[in-house]
């Protein structure tokens, strides 16, 4: 659960201070959860994403975090220090300066995805412990289990547009698993974006991890996922609960009246004779 900048004890307030050159200004982030403490910090060394825990869930989430974001180049951001001190752990990060993606149809940000998602669909596990397929999802079947890290929550809120290109935060829940989950997470936030089912897979179809799994294998996924967000959507009042269940049974729903084993992208037009 979130908590106030104040809820820092001053040890642990001054240490942060130290590392950024005394703190200016504090602005709390306005998404996520994982962490107690999350946000952006002001210094005369500059700005520093600050993010800290101290209860039991909350430290091993944010440790998990650590680990994932230090062993992947290039998408998260630069880990800059970390310390613990008065109970607290605490990580301090690159603050990245951009806006939220639009992946809408036709958005130019959905090429800045690809380009991203081509990357980490080549991005073997480190060794270490990840959540697998099975405790992240609630579900699981033979074909999730793979070798690569995969992010596992790339809704639009964890992505950031930089002049560096895509970049991806929030790594609590990173995954061994095949390359494919992550593409198969991603069509509830393509649909919850405005594309519909299908044209989420069309945009889907330029990876090959995606052509490559069998039709059957995707039903069972977009069925179970359907399953598990209804269900949680009955004992849920928040919103987000509610549009994921919603997204994830129109991917089912198109699912079951026999989608294509894979969905190959469009034909150019032929030229007139």
């Amino acid at each position: 659960m979130r908590r106030d900048w104040t809820a820092l004890p001053e040890s642990v307030t001054a240490r942060i201070a130290e590392r950024v050159g005394g703190i200016v200004d504090v602005d709390p982030a306005s998404n996520g959860n994982h962490a107690e403490i999350a946000s952006a910090v002001t210094g005369s060394a500059g700005r520093v994403f600050v993010k800290a825990a101290s209860g039991d869930l909350g430290v091993r989430s944010l440790r998990f975090e650590l680990a994932a974001t230090s062993a992947i180049n290039g998408y998260p951001p630069e880990v800059l220090w970390h310390f613990e001190c008065g109970g607290w752990l605490v990580v301090g990060v690159e603050h990245l300066d951009g806006s939220h993606p639009d992946l809408s149809p036709g958005s130019a940000d959905l090429d800045l995805l690809a380009s991203a998602l081509k990357g980490l669909q080549e991005t073997p596990a480190p060794d270490g412990r990840w959540f697998t397929p099975a405790n992240r999802l609630g579900f699981a079947h033979p074909a999730m289990e793979g070798g690569m890290l995969v992010h596992s929550d790339l809704n639009p809120a964890n992505l950031i547009v930089t002049t560096r290109g895509l970049r991806i935060v929030d790594w609590a829940w990173a995954t061994r698993s095949a390359p494919w989950v992550e593409l198969a997470l991603l069509v509830q936030w393509l649909i919850g974006s405005g594309h519909t089912a299908s044209q989420a897979e069309e945009w889907l179809a330029q990876f090959p991890a995606w052509t490559a799994i069998d039709r059957e294998v995707l039903d069972d996924f977009a069925t179970r996922s359907a399953s598990k967000w209804s269900t949680k959507s009955r004992e849920s009042n928040l919103g987000w609960v509610h549009d994921l269940a919603a997204w994830t049974t129109e991917w089912a729903f198109h699912r079951s009246r026999g989608a294509p084993r894979h969905c190959s992208l469009p034909e150019e037009p032929r030229p007139r004779p």
